[in-house]
């Protein structure tokens, strides 16, 4: 939680509060026209220009979190096919018990 907070600027590395920074004023930009105005190349830039900026929004994980996150969900694929597999095995078992006798 500690890292988290670090990475969104809200807490210093030794814990404290962060001091907001004040942002510089940011430059007016040209209106663009409507997206319905656009022509179909315009369009497709625009679309690049803001999956561009979205991207640089994400929050990626390390490569750490992505390798616990792999061992995480490899184990659990692991136990959870073992279940399937016992019942499996235990009710197959129990049936042709059942019509043996």
């Amino acid at each position: 939680m500690k890292r988290m907070m670090q990475r969104q600027g809200q807490v210093e590395a030794d814990g404290s509060p962060a001091v907001p920074e004040r942002e510089a004023p940011t430059r007016a930009r040209p209106e663009r026209p409507a997206k319905s105005e656009l022509s179909l190349p315009a369009r497709i830039a625009e679309f690049f220009r803001e999956v561009r900026s979205e991207m640089r929004q994400v929050a990626w994980p390390t490569r750490a979190e992505v390798a616990n996150s792999a061992t995480v969900v490899l184990i659990t694929l692991v136990l959870l096919a073992l279940v399937i597999f016992l019942l499996n095995y235990a009710f197959a078992h129990s049936i042709s018990w059942l019509y043996r006798a």
